[in-house]
């Protein structure tokens, strides 16, 4: 399959769906060595494009980016780049402790065919701005060829991300999009990077930055979409019309749902239990939801208490009753207006 060009930020719009690595059923045993499900991995990304979302993004947290052995990372990403047959945009999330480690797992992403990479910046030391930059201006060296998105997650890689860290990656031509959290420094971080990287929210806050910039909100990510795509397609259509007409009605109906439905994923609202748990709570409501089966929690991460596991039930079971309504929901095939 011929490589396609480079990403920009322009390219970047629509539902990017973010989705777990699904585990066979040996993956909690720390002597199993081949954990991926490559089946339902690849019937998932097949049902998402299916389903109309406009990319893929994997291998972060939930992705269990940091308890994979390098080989099962690397056969996942093939499997994902095989089903996609380069219908959506697949980007794979090559995070190390190191810089050189990065490179290395990012060139042999894009050998396989991945279109970008999902990068925080290395964080067994705290980061500072001037690290963090030079982190992506080496990485966008050394495979010029790959899109990055920056996985601003301020809780795993114990850096802040400043409007100067913004203003300083905006440079990068391989720096097209970020996965960003809290839409209350949308607006710092759209001017700090001038615009030229696309600033991607979570769903639940798509409306908020589309009511704020809606010519620059025109992409979100979702890892409720591994729940049941459907939502999501229809928040991004809802979005896209409101836009046009004015009236924000139902997209913000549907908001105010999402926002519910995924309140016990966050340990209602415990922001500090959910980042000691969130591959847990994440993977507990995809398999309860039923759209996917993500599978047992790898080593460390299998220890599970009793509450986290009916925060899983509980946002699995809200989200799975959204997939139930808006199943009908025929997309738009345009993306994100």
């Amino acid at each position: 399959m011929p490589r396609r060009e480079r990403l920009t930020a322009a390219d970047v719009r629509g539902a990017w769906a973010i989705i777990p690595t699904p585990a066979k059923d040996n993956a909690s045993d720390w002597r199993a060595t081949d954990t991926v499900d490559h089946d339902e991995a690849a019937r998932a990304v097949e049902g998402l494009i299916a389903a109309g979302v406009d990319g893929i993004l994997s291998l972060g947290t939930l992705g269990e980016c940091a308890t994979l052995r390098w080989e099962e990372k690397r056969a996942f990403i093939a499997t994902m780049v095989e089903a996609a047959r380069g219908r959506v945009p697949v980007f794979a999330g090559t995070s190390t402790l190191s810089t050189r480690e990065t490179v290395e797992q990012a060139r042999i992403a894009r050998d396989i065919g991945a279109d970008g990479t999902m990068l925080g910046p290395p964080m067994w030391n705290k980061p500072d701005v001037g690290t963090s930059v030079q982190f992506f201006r080496d990485v966008a060296e050394a495979v010029p060829e790959m899109a990055i998105c920056v996985y601003a997650n301020p809780f795993v890689f114990k850096f802040e991300y400043p409007a100067p860290f913004w203003a300083q990656v905006a440079a990068i031509p391989q720096v097209v999009s970020a996965k960003t959290a809290g839409a209350g420094t949308y607006l710092r971080d759209l001017g700090a990077s001038r615009g030229r990287i696309r600033l991607m929210p979570i769903d639940a806050e798509y409306y908020a930055a589309a009511r704020l910039d809606p010519e620059s909100a025109v992409a979100f990510w979702s890892s409720s979409a591994s729940c049941g795509p459907a939502p999501v397609i229809a928040l991004r259509d809802l979005v896209a019309a409101a836009k046009r007409s004015g009236d924000w009605t139902a997209a913000k109906a549907l908001t105010d749902r999402i926002g519910l439905a995924i309140l016990p994923t966050i340990a209602n609202g415990d922001f500090n239990e959910f980042q000691i748990h969130n591959i847990a709570l994440e993977k507990g409501r995809m398999d309860v939801a039923g759209w996917m089966r993500a599978g047992p929690n790898r080593p460390p991460h299998h220890v599970v208490p009793d509450r986290i596991r009916e925060f899983g039930r509980l946002g699995g079971e809200a989200w799975a009753a959204l997939q139930r309504d808006y199943a009908s929901h025929v997309p738009s095939r345009k993306g994100a207006g």
